[in-house]
C-alpha cells in the first residue's frame, strides 16, 4: 500500500473549485453563455498547474491524480 499524499489546504481548495466549476459547465445547457465558467476553469487550471507544491514534472503527474482522488473521496463522504 502506498503512503497517503499530503497536500496543502490551498491546493485542495483549488482542486475542489476546479471540480465544482467543471461540474457546473457540464450541466449548463448548450448556448447558455458559459464563457465565465470556461474562463474560471482555465484560470483554476493554471493555478493548479503552477502551485508551488509541484516542484518537478513527475510530482505533478503522480500527485495530480492522487489530488483528484483525495478531493473526490472527501466530497463523496460529505
Amino acid at each position: 500500500m502506498r503512503p497517503p499524499f499530503r497536500f496543502p489546504e490551498d491546493l485542495i481548495t483549488l482542486q475542489r473549485a476546479w471540480q465544482q466549476t467543471y461540474a457546473e459547465l457540464a450541466q449548463a445547457p448548450a448556448g447558455a453563455g458559459t464563457t465565465m465558467l470556461r474562463r474560471r476553469l482555465i484560470a483554476l487550471s493554471g493555478a493548479l498547474c503552477t502551485h508551488p507544491h509541484w516542484t518537478t514534472p513527475a510530482t505533478w503527474r503522480t500527485g495530480s491524480v492522487e489530488l483528484r482522488r483525495a478531493t473526490h473521496a472527501s466530497a463523496s463522504a460529505e
